[in-house]
């Protein structure tokens, strides 16, 4: 059974105290200064891939070999890439790529079984060996930067992005720590995998045999002037950046969810894109953004949870209810972020 951890005097001092630094990194006018997002690289085409093998990884997780039906070699890519895979249903979603960037003869991407989600359970059970499905990319808006060491921090299905930059920093000879929690080792795929992998230290925590494991903990493995990779839920992810200043006041901190956030009392509304003319219907429970890719596969996007600004766009018309954590008040005036925001109203112009 789990254990909650009660945080020490000392850590209860420190979660206040940085509860000041996260609102100036986060909310200020020192934001966009403080936290810069991470550019968008890309490469933009669509192809048709076969899916070569359906393996499964563990429990509630497959993974999918995707090749050319050519059997020619796919586009390049680097850790932290990832690919838009477009289901036969019509549904669009994106994947980590957690193979061997060396190897281009194939993709691989891995899908956990969400209790509620409509696209890992298509994926489960209507994508099979000797399947097609178009995808889109590589994108990687979760590049790995150079650093003198690494820990990694995995939760579940957030091994998928950090295996890959685990390959490439043992490759290299740079040292490396991993924290891979999971609920128990059953549900948490790669793990024979990862003890292959030379030059570092592979720390499995699994909630049913070691309880929580408390973030500060978790950060204390952090070597001085190294970079953190963490990939996990939204939770985890706001303790790193809460108790990252002090526990690792040295390192460089990069993190990626597993999913935006979902859409929230939306209503529908109609998006005009100005230089073109094109209108596009957005549902009440879709974003803005989601509908925007549909005219402009290439629209540029990071987070999806409104805090990077990668997707800001130039409104030209129309009243904007901003659910954004990003802008400042004058910069609304005119701007929008697509990924959260919305129209106030029934219709809405945006400079695209």
């Amino acid at each position: 059974m789990s254990t909650v951890t009660t945080p020490s005097p000392f850590l209860g001092a420190v979660m206040r105290a940085t509860r000041g630094y996260s609102k100036l990194v986060s909310e200020s006018r020192l934001a966009p200064i403080l936290s810069r997002p991470a550019p968008v690289r890309h490469t933009d085409y669509e192809r048709v891939l076969d899916v070569e093998t359906r393996t499964a990884e563990a429990d509630g997780v497959v993974s999918l070999a995707l090749a050319s039906p050519d059997g020619g070699p796919l586009p390049t890519w680097i850790p932290g890439a990832h690919l838009d895979v477009f289901l036969p249903s019509g549904l669009q979603r994106q994947y980590s790529l957690c193979g061997d960037p060396a190897d281009r003869s194939r993709y691989r991407i891995a899908v956990r079984r969400v209790g509620d989600g409509v696209g890992s359970a298509e994926i489960h059970d209507a994508v099979h060996e000797r399947s097609t499905l178009r995808v889109r990319g590589p994108r990687n808006a979760f590049p790995l930067a150079d650093a003198p060491s690494y820990l990694f921090v995995a939760a579940g299905i957030g091994i998928t992005p950090i295996l890959p930059m685990i390959r490439s920093v043992a490759g290299a000879g740079t040292p490396w720590t991993l924290l891979y929690l999971g609920r128990s080792r059953d549900t948490m795929p790669f793990l024979d995998e990862l003890s292959t992998l030379p030059g570092g230290d592979v720390l499995i925590r699994p909630g049913d045999e070691v309880g929580i494991s408390p973030i500060a903990d978790i950060l204390g493995h952090a070597r001085p002037n190294g970079a953190i990779y963490l990939c996990g839920p939204s939770p985890l992810i706001k303790d790193a950046y809460l108790l990252a200043p002090l526990v690792a006041p040295t390192c460089s901190l990069h993190t990626e969810r597993f999913s935006p956030p979902p859409v929230v009392g939306g209503e529908p509304f109609v998006l005009r894109l100005a230089r073109t003319g094109t209108t596009v219907e957005v549902a009440a429970d879709e974003t803005a953004l989601s509908a925007l890719r549909r005219a402009v596969p290439s629209a540029t996007y990071s987070c999806r949870q409104g805090f990077c600004g990668s997707c800001r766009v130039r409104v030209v018309s129309g009243d904007v209810d901003h659910r954004d954590t990003r802008l400042l008040d004058e910069e609304r005036a005119e701007s929008m972020l697509p990924c959260v925001s919305r129209a106030a109203g029934s219709t809405l112009e945006i400079d695209l």
